[in-house]
């Protein structure tokens, strides 16, 4: 093993290697300043960049940025009191109020120092958990592989934040996605409708795109509201690494808190950084300076912030089982690449796993470093408005969708996902279950029919990993029978009460609107169900229990949601609000992706750069309302960019009927 990590280090200082590992960090700290993108949007938007790559390059790459988007979406945070994700909000609580008393650069010092120092634990945990957990993957066969991949789509749906029916249907709804194409045991076209397009199945990068990224801009190009007046950085760089320095315990445990946070599926960095603020408020002495700029309430939760996405690496890259979204579409990476998860990667490709672990630990170091330089022009990036970003980052996408199979079906199947991830995310459904669904789907079928043909019967049952892993799969539904029935023998009130559907609820939630998304995955279940019925006995195998259990948890989710709807009327005066005041958020969206299938109705007409230099003047003139000089700046500086892509790039642009003739 010391010689597969010294190899693997060794390979690093190939310019190759360092030109993508710098890349990617510095794509990942731009990135990370973006609302709403995060390391789902860093992964999703430079995967399309790593096609024609080596593997070693294209993981440095995305490694690169994965390891820093936590490290920048910080700044925002303390100088202007928005943060760029979620996760970064918990920053924010002490981060804020640190820099309004004019000390901003010492919560910036220890922010950044805490990320980094969470990057390098994480990156050790990662290192240790391999020779630890390596006899325990060699002794895995096809049955333990297929519990676990069963186990990684119901603990992301289980332990994801909101209604646990609610991500058992999204996982479901995943699952049933990644199983459109060849059926893997009797090479059987399954929900194609007929269609060669859709024979090879639907591309991860088009899902996850279209599903996270322009679903994000839907939701976020209304908000027209500017942070806040930028706060002035001020001194107090050094006297943050001293404070640091004394609270490293902090920093330790916030770390190792976000390793736990990673490894568990469809956890992510947001309830691992409140996890790790819980922790340093439960063990300081004195509390009452939380939430009024106390250094604790950022060490923990920064340490905590990188270290969940090395954490999140130890169950993909040894069991092939992502814990969030960014470790799925990585492993989606590796399968492309041919390279297995498991006892395959262990054994064949561990200085590839080692090649992992150093990127990451030297990009958390270069990022906080790079942020202690840069962190002015970085915050200005956070000023601009999401309308003006926006139709700079659909034409961005849409291009990185185009490259995996130059098809412009591919297109418009991600604008299509795009408005199903918004009506998921508005309506409270957590979208972590449905793409790790998505990307394990045909491994769940390969896995299962492997073990059907080696083993007699219900033999494979009694192996002792397997019956592990059942204990753990039922052990979610036991404690929630004991939540249930112990709320039942409360008050009346208590027995009325519906559970929210979590931290993370859309302006949807709660409305007929979910109610009817959730009436709708029933027809989607019922009907896929229906529809596998014409397969073979094999290919059909899969496809019905999937959809059989869809189905189940959409027809729960529906009753809920009815008793939701009737017990909690809307008043009076919300009542008498035409609906798309009730709901603003909905005419927005829709507006935007009426303008996004506009783009790629042009694009199909007269081509991917004609079509981007009405598209995005348009777009800013119209929706974001900017100003005529930045709508010719922005769209000549676009048209530029698309030109020079193709000759500097392995970039291929989509060619309009008018130019094809």
């Amino acid at each position: 093993m010391l010689d597969s990590a010294l190899a693997a280090l060794a390979s690093l200082t190939q310019p190759s290697l360092l030109l993508m590992l710098a890349v990617g960090v510095v794509a990942g700290l731009v990135i990370g300043l973006i609302p709403g993108l995060g390391g789902t949007g860093a992964v999703a938007i430079l995967l399309p960049v790593t096609f024609g790559m080596e593997a070693e390059q294209a993981l440095a790459l995305l490694i690169g940025a994965l390891a820093v988007v936590h490290t920048s979406d910080t700044v925002a945070a303390v100088l202007l009191g928005a943060p760029g994700s979620a996760s970064a909000s918990v920053t924010m609580l002490d981060g804020y109020a640190m820099a309004k008393k004019g000390q901003a650069a010492r919560a910036l010092s220890l922010a950044f120092l805490s990320s980094m120092a969470g990057g390098i634990i994480g990156a050790i945990g990662l290192t240790l958990a391999i020779p630890l957990a390596r006899p325990l993957v060699l002794s895995f066969g096809a049955p333990e592989l297929f519990m676990l991949t069963v186990l990684g789509v119901s603990l992301a749906a289980v332990l994801s934040r909101g209604n646990v029916a609610k991500g058992l249907v999204a996982g479901c709804l995943g699952l049933l996605l990644g199983l459109v194409g060849i059926a893997p045991s009797t090479a059987e076209y399954r929900f194609t409708g007929g269609s060669l397009f859709l024979a090879d199945g639907l591309s991860l990068v088009a899902v996850a795109l279209g599903v996270f990224g322009l679903a994000e801009i839907a939701s976020r190009v209304g908000q027209r509201q500017q942070p806040g007046a930028e706060i002035a950085l001020g001194h107090g760089w050094l006297a943050g690494v001293r404070e640091w320095l004394g609270h490293w315990t902090q920093v330790v445990r916030g770390a190792l808190i976000g390793i736990w946070a990673g490894v568990l599926p469809g956890v992510g960095a947001t309830a691992g950084t409140w996890l790790a603020y819980g922790q340093s408020v439960a063990t300081a002495k004195d509390k009452s300076g939380f939430g009024k700029g106390d250094p604790r309430g950022i060490i923990g939760p920064e340490s905590a912030n990188n270290s969940v996405e090395a954490g999140d690496l130890i169950p993909t890259l040894l069991f092939g089982i992502p814990g969030g979204v960014p470790a799925a579409m990585l492993l989606g990476t590796l399968l492309t690449y041919g390279i297995q998860p498991g006892p395959a990667i262990v054994t064949d490709h561990l200085d590839l796993m080692y090649l992992i672990v150093w990127s990451f630990a030297i990009a958390s170091v270069v990022g906080a470093a790079l942020c202690f330089l840069v962190t002015r022009p970085l915050a200005r990036i956070t000023k601009v408005p999401f309308a003006i970003l926006g139709p700079g980052l659909v034409v961005v996408m849409l291009l990185g969708a185009f490259q995996e199979s130059g098809q412009l079906g591919d297109l418009w199947v991600m604008i299509a996902l795009g408005l199903l991830g918004w009506l998921l995310k508005d309506t409270g459904f957590p979208r972590a279950p449905f793409l790790i669904g998505f990307v394990l789907a045909i491994p769940l079928e390969r896995y299962y029919f492997l073990t059907d043909a080696v083993y007699d019967g219900a033999e494979w049952l009694v192996r002792p990993w397997v019956l592990v892993f059942l204990v753990v799969l039922v052990a979610p539904a036991v404690f929630a029978l004991i939540r249930y029935l112990r709320r039942r023998r409360g008050t009346d009130a208590d027995d009325r009460t519906v559970e929210p559907a979590g931290e993370d609820e859309g302006e949807l939630s709660g409305s007929v609107w979910s109610l009817l998304t959730a009436a709708g995955m029933l027809v989607v279940f019922v009907t896929a169900f229906l529809v596998a019925g014409g397969y073979s006995p094999d290919a059909r195998l899969v496809p019905r229990l999937i959809t059989g259990v869809g189905a189940l948890a959409a027809l729960v989710l529906l009753l809920v949601e009815i008793r939701r709807v009737r017990s909690v009327p809307p008043t009076p005066a919300q009542a008498e609000r035409p609906a798309r005041r009730r709901f603003p958020g909905v005419a927005v969206a829709a507006r935007t992706f009426v303008w996004m299938a506009a783009f790629l109705g042009l694009v199909a007409l007269g081509g991917y750069v004609a079509a981007a230099l009405v598209f995005v003047p348009a777009f800013l003139l119209y929706v974001a309302r900017a100003r005529t000089r930045t709508v010719l700046v922005y769209g000549l500086v676009t048209a530029a960019l698309l030109v020079l892509a193709p000759i500097l790039l392995p970039v291929e642009l989509p060619l309009g009927a008018l130019m094809t003739r």
